[in-house]
């Protein structure tokens, strides 16, 4: 699969990240409480697909319940551009809205029901794996 170059970053420009995806992209939209409230799409790489260009010192993290989705959010604007996701600690949730401009060539959603987290990770197929370093080509293979 040809992976891409996105860069993308948070409202004000504080923080700037570049992440190697695909260029269609595989979109998450959870319903569980704090997605809801913040609308959190994201789609999901390995965590050595994702490198911090500037901004370390504006991140801000928040978690709450089991602590291990890590909730980062540039403490000037208030932007999370990308976040540990619960599903996939071992990577990163991207969201697509917080893009630059021209390396994304389409968007699939697919509607994750976070409400019943744990019957939602036992039933879905493929989302643990799509932070392991073989997700990309393993993802092309299931669409």
């Amino acid at each position: 699969m040809d992976l891409v170059k996105h860069t993308g970053g948070c409202h004000c420009g504080a923080v700037r990240f570049e992440v190697l995806s695909s260029p269609d992209l595989h979109v998450f939209q959870c319903n569980c409480s704090i997605c809801t409230k913040k609308q959190n799409h994201h789609f999901i790489v390995p965590k050595n697909h994702f490198t911090l260009l500037q901004g370390s010192d504006y991140l801000i993290t928040y978690t709450f319940n089991t602590h291990v989705a890590k909730h980062t959010f540039c403490k000037t604007c208030g932007v999370q551009s990308f976040y540990t996701p619960r599903s996939n600690p071992d990577g990163y949730g991207v969201a697509p809205h917080c893009l630059d401009p021209g390396t994304v060539r389409s968007v699939t959603v697919e509607k994750f029901c976070g409400e019943k987290w744990e019957e939602s990770m036992q039933a879905h197929k493929s989302i643990r794996d799509m932070s392991k370093p073989e997700a990309d080509a393993q993802l092309k293979n299931t669409q």
